[in-house]
């Protein structure tokens, strides 16, 4: 976090909102609900219209049989024909209401995870590599829409389908229906039984997946480190190992879906074939029960025989989506992963401003402050207390480890205390008043984020107003005018790429400076992995811009605190030493 903080309405009006998918006429789960249902009753109704198409045809065949002409089943013909295009206009309506629905479901469960991830505070253990969180909200959340829009309609399908079928069959041959009876309830129980695994691999084939595009993307970043330690070998193998575990839980999945498909076929298969058997000899005369009265003739035998395959075909439909479901259902879970709650940023929560724009250097007040990082991990702060005057410059020493980062973090609202609480010009920071106080804060960080884009974009970030003269004022407290002036209207790299890293922290205290409403600066390592003459030049920017504004610094760096006007050396007794400026 190398940027610069600034007020809430300039923020919003900075960053533009998320891309997402398309706006959807159904919104929020209740109508996403309803809409899939709807769909589901749509594509339902459509699948039994073959009942009466069935009937129609079965008429038909029988008076042609029985030495009728083609007059007597043209209005048959066309009844069917009607009756076909409906069929038709239901499914697609159907399907189409399905597909709406589960991308404003998908839409509204991004969106929600997206808000959580950029609100979830950057010291949360807990939150994930955002190569995992990219492939997870861009990638694996797509599978959320086969699974709504194909699975849930077949489900509702194979529930009403066949027992509509049923009932119209059990009149004409009670054996007919006991087959089919008999058969139908083996096709879910084995179904079920393979789709427990399915899930599991899926699960296990996601998790792979994002810890892929996690190490790939860790690796994209380290390039020259991997070159530098000549580990490029090392890189390669390791990236081989992971694709090798990737193909192989896919392989798994796969496996499994063909299975399903197998198991259904099988009895599907069976059960037409034993209905096609009773039919043939029946017909031949040579079984002479299974209906309620007589033998079966012409007209009802093709009746039936029609009606047997429609009979297992929602059933087939909801196999071959059924590695849908348990792809799904994994995503979903891997989403509800990324909302969880979690620490989040104070004031991340969009309320009414409860105090004014802060309009002089304030002092600061932590009082009987207590953090830890989860319930069940012990404090890193506990009853810690600290009183920073305005316009005191303070250095933070300490081991790795020993809390300097999430001091700073605290007073920035990017975590919530665990308890006590944190007084700035007066004002207790809350939710409620977060977000005007961080906009009088400025953090500078280790590695800056650069966009890609000029200097001078990167340092305006889009704020409304910012005149000519501000930036090169800015420009001018960062010691930054010459390598401006050198690049031009050239774009910098994303990442920085073409800055130094000196020049990186001072692009960082440019953002800084344009700020108009600046008062207190959080640095969190700003001179490491720098040489010397850097880290004096980026320690002189620093201070130039921290003139009669409050600076809290933590560092290693002995040269940057001594500095300041204060050091304070937190460790296992939080001890307090003072300097000299």
């Amino acid at each position: 976090m190398g940027t610069a903080f600034f007020d809430a309405k300039d923020r919003q009006e900075a960053e533009p909102m998320p891309e997402g998918d398309p706006v959807s006429p159904v919104t929020g789960p209740n109508g996403a609900k309803g809409g899939l249902r709807r769909a589901a009753m749509l594509q339902a109704l459509g699948a039994a219209i073959w009942i009466p198409q069935a009937g129609l045809l079965a008429v038909s065949v029988g008076r042609i049989a029985d030495g009728g002409g083609w007059h007597d089943a043209l209005w048959l013909a066309l009844g069917i024909l009607v009756l076909g295009f409906a069929r038709s206009c239901l499914d697609a309506a159907g399907g189409r209401l399905a597909f709406h629905a589960a991308r404003g479901e998908l839409s509204r469960r991004r969106k929600i995870a997206a808000a959580a991830l950029s609100m979830s505070s950057p010291i949360d253990r807990s939150r994930p590599a955002s190569g995992k969180a990219a492939s997870v909200l861009g990638e694996q959340a797509e599978l959320i829409v086969p699974y709504l829009a194909r699975f849930q309609p077949a489900r509702m399908k194979a529930s009403l389908v066949p027992l509509i079928i049923l009932a119209f069959i059990l009149p004409v041959s009670w054996i007919a229906a006991l087959v089919l009876l008999f058969a139908a309830p083996l096709i879910p129980i084995f179904m079920a039984l393979i789709g427990w695994r399915a899930q599991a691999a899926s699960e296990r084939q996601l998790v792979a997946t994002g810890g892929l595009n996690g190490f790939l993307l860790d690796r994209l970043r380290g390039l020259a480190t991997i070159r530098a330690l000549d580990a490029v070998d090392a890189t390669a193998l390791r990236l081989r190992s992971e694709a090798e575990s990737l193909r192989v839980r896919t392989m798994a999945v796969l496996k499994i879906a063909f299975l399903s498909s197998a198991v259904l076929e099988l009895f599907a298969a069976l059960g037409v074939a034993m209905i096609a058997v009773y039919v043939g000899f029946s017909l031949l005369g040579e079984i002479r029960f299974g209906t309620w009265s007589g033998r079966l003739d012409l007209t009802e035998g093709l009746f039936i025989l029609l009606l047997a395959p429609a009979f297992f075909e929602p059933l087939r439909e909801l196999s071959a989506v059924w590695h849908d479901r348990a792809a799904g259902e994994a995503a979903l879970k891997a989403m509800d992963a990324i909302a969880a709650d979690g620490l989040s940023i104070q004031g991340a929560v969009e309320v009414a401003p409860a105090v004014p724009a802060v309009a002089k250097t304030p002092d600061i007040h932590l009082e009987n402050l207590a953090f830890r990082y989860a319930a069940d991990e012990p404090l890193v702060l506990d009853d810690f207390n600290l009183d920073i005057v305005a316009g005191e410059h303070l250095a933070l020493l300490g081991a790795s480890g020993s809390g300097k980062s999430t001091l700073l973090s605290l007073i920035s609202g990017l975590a919530p205390c665990t308890d006590g609480r944190i007084v700035i010009g007066g004002i207790e920071l809350a939710d409620d008043t977060a977000a005007v106080l961080r906009g009088s804060m400025a953090w500078i960080g280790q590695r800056p984020h650069i966009f890609a884009g000029t200097i001078a974009s990167n340092i305006a970030l889009g704020r409304p107003g910012m005149l000519r003269g501000d930036l090169t004022d800015a420009l001018d407290a960062a010691r930054l005018r010459k390598v401006a002036e050198a690049y031009g209207s050239r774009p910098l790299g994303e990442g920085g790429i073409g800055l130094s890293g000196g020049e990186a922290l001072r692009l960082a205290i440019a953002r800084a400076a344009c700020n108009p409403h600046l008062r207190i600066i959080l640095a969190d390592e700003p001179t490491a992995h720098l040489d010397a003459a850097t880290a004096a030049e980026v320690t002189e920017s620093l201070l130039s811009l921290a003139r009669d504004r409050i600076l809290i610094v933590a560092t290693h760096d002995p040269l940057l605190a001594a500095r300041m006007h204060r050091i304070m050396r937190i460790d296992t007794d939080l001890v307090m030493r003072e300097a000299a400026e």
